[in-house]
C-alpha cells in the first residue's frame, strides 16, 4: 500500500505545480504546497520502495514538472492572462478648476453660505465667504480653495 501513497503524494503534488504555473500564476503558495508533495513523494519512493524506484520517481517528476513549467511560461500561454491593451482614458484633474476666477453665473438656490449656481450650462455646488445670497442672484467666481468653488454676490 505504500505505492498507492507516494502515487497520491506525487499526482497532487504536479496538479498543484500546474495549478501555479499554468491557471493562478504567482500565489507562490500552491506551488510551494506542489513542490513539498512531490518532495516528501520522492522521498517515501526511496524509503519505502527503494533506491531504483526512487530513481524513477525524481526522474518522472522532474520530467513532468519541467515539461508543466515549460508549457505554462511560453509567452503564448503567458499572453493570455497578461493585460495587452493600453488604457489612454483620462480625467479631468481637480487641480485645474472648469470655472475660472472672475465668471459670472446665476444661483439655482439660496446660498447659505453653500448652494448650486448655473454658469452657462453647468451645475456647480459653491460657497461663499459667509453672507447669504438669495436665490436668482448673479455671483462671480472669487477663487477656488480646497476644492470648492468660493463666490460673492456680483
Amino acid at each position: 500500500m505504500p505505492w498507492l501513497t507516494i502515487a497520491l503524494l506525487l499526482l497532487f503534488g504536479l496538479l498543484f505545480v500546474a495549478a501555479e504555473v499554468i491557471f493562478i500564476p504567482g500565489t507562490t503558495i500552491v506551488g510551494i504546497v506542489g513542490f513539498a508533495l512531490l518532495a516528501v513523494g520522492v522521498w517515501l519512493g526511496y524509503r519505502d520502495l527503494g533506491t531504483p524506484v526512487g530513481h524513477y520517481a525524481l526522474a518522472g517528476v522532474i520530467a513532468v514538472a519541467g515539461l508543466i513549467v515549460y508549457v505554462g511560461l511560453r509567452p503564448k500561454n503567458l499572453a493570455r492572462v497578461a493585460l495587452n491593451s493600453v488604457n489612454d482614458a483620462s480625467v479631468q484633474d481637480v487641480r485645474r478648476p472648469d470655472v475660472a476666477p472672475g465668471t459670472v453665473g446665476r444661483t439655482l438656490s439660496a446660498l447659505r453660505p453653500a448652494g448650486t449656481v448655473l454658469f452657462g450650462t453647468d451645475r456647480r455646488e459653491v460657497v461663499t465667504r459667509g453672507e447669504f445670497v438669495a436665490s436668482g442672484s448673479e455671483v462671480r467666481v472669487l477663487g477656488i480653495e480646497h476644492n470648492r468653488i468660493v463666490v460673492a454676490a456680483a
